[in-house]
């Protein structure tokens, strides 16, 4: 007979109650005598803090996160937000399939993080209280050319990114920075527009 019990634990915000069952496996004869055997196992599920979507029931006190500041008065004021950016290029928008440029997109996003992932703004980022609320912008230029004026800019300016270079045509598609508050990054993509599609 085999025996599995689950421990009490939460879920997404939820408590799971402990549950039993047992099963009989009496239908695969034993070769060599009578065989029992009891298995023992604790299910765990890791501990996540509530996303977006929660089970706990609204506060009317005002709402606090990582990024949050209480100031003095009481009042509650948002910090500054660790945000990535992603500039896309319009004219392989309008000649390549969507998910092609999305995946470009998603390749210049991971390659930045994996590049700077020891970086403390990067970890913060990519940490637990953090990992559901990731802030992203996409925006677009016009062609590679531009593509490159924006990578020597940041370059000149300190701010860590990668860009794309897809293989093996060697086309450089887009770019990514490492995350950063965004009172230091938003400045260097002023002028640049929201990515739309055509």
């Amino acid at each position: 007979m085999l025996t599995f019990s689950l421990r009490r634990t939460m879920v997404a915000g939820f408590s799971l109650r402990p549950v039993s069952f047992s099963s009989s496996i009496s239908h695969f004869p034993p070769k060599h005598g009578k065989v029992q055997s009891r298995v023992l196992e604790s299910l765990s599920f890791p501990i996540r803090s509530p996303s977006r979507l929660s089970s706990k029931p609204m506060s009317t006190e005002p709402a606090t996160d990582s990024n949050a500041v209480v100031s003095s008065d009481g009042k509650v004021e948002k910090s500054d937000i660790l945000m990535q950016y992603v500039v896309l290029r319009r004219d392989l928008i309008e000649k390549w399939p969507l998910g092609s440029i999305v995946t470009q997109g998603c390749h210049a996003s991971v390659s930045a993080i994996w590049a700077y992932k020891d970086d403390p703004l990067t970890l913060e980022y990519c940490g637990p209280e953090n990992i559901d609320s990731m802030h992203k912008v996409t925006l677009e230029v016009k062609g590679e050319s531009q593509l490159e004026n924006l990578a020597e800019k940041l370059g000149a300016g300190g701010i860590a990114h990668k860009i794309w270079i897809e293989q093996p045509e060697n086309i450089p598609t887009c770019l990514a920075t490492k995350p950063y508050p965004k009172s230091i990054v938003s400045p260097f993509f002023r002028k640049l527009k929201l990515c739309k599609s055509s």
